[in-house]
């Protein structure tokens, strides 16, 4: 499977920054010689937590990605982001695919590989620690990576949903940290 993650088709003007993942071939082997098709794995993102993602088969390369980016842009969806970071540690699964994504201090930049890093940078995340283990299909990887970000819960969320304020949840956090680490 050939991988181009990373390959960026720049933006249609509409605001958003397209990203081709990667395109496979296939081969179908037939009496007069082989007939190939290929399969093509974009992320389509605003830069401010909008992001999608879509695959596209043709016969042809140019082809298949414009199907994958048109997949892209109808399945949008949201992610809550904390400034250009994420809020807390999140893990993902998907297939045999595991991603484990921490949130990186200022100046850190993209810490991730290939299929990952195309979603990061359509994304608006700017600094970011991340691992993948086991399976690295490009197509599981994006999954698993969008499974995970979606997860994320922002503290205004949790401090609602425990009827506390946020102060009081972080305060806990720290006062937890703090005995443990004496």
């Amino acid at each position: 499977m050939a991988s181009n993650a990373g390959y960026d088709q720049g933006s249609k003007g509409d605001g958003y920054t397209e990203k081709l993942v990667a395109v496979a071939r296939n081969a179908k082997v037939v009496k007069g010689g082989k007939i190939f098709s290929f399969s093509a794995v974009t992320v389509v993102g605003d830069g401010k937590g909008r992001i999608g993602i879509g695959r596209g088969k043709a016969r042809e390369v140019p082809v298949a990605i414009q199907k994958s980016l048109e997949n892209a842009r109808k399945n949008m969806r949201h992610v809550v982001l904390k400034g250009d970071t994420l809020h807390h540690e999140v893990v993902g699964k998907h297939g045999a695919t595991r991603v484990f994504m921490k949130p990186a201090s200022e100046g850190t930049g993209i810490i991730a590989g290939g299929a990952m890093r195309a979603v990061f940078e359509v994304l608006g995340i700017k600094n970011v620690l991340a691992k993948i283990g086991g399976s690295t299909n490009p197509v599981n990887v994006v999954r698993a990576t969008l499974k995970a970000l979606s997860s994320i819960t922002p503290p205004e969320f949790m401090a609602a949903k425990r009827g506390k304020s946020i102060d009081e949840l972080l305060d806990k956090k720290s006062s937890e940290t703090g005995s443990q680490a004496a």
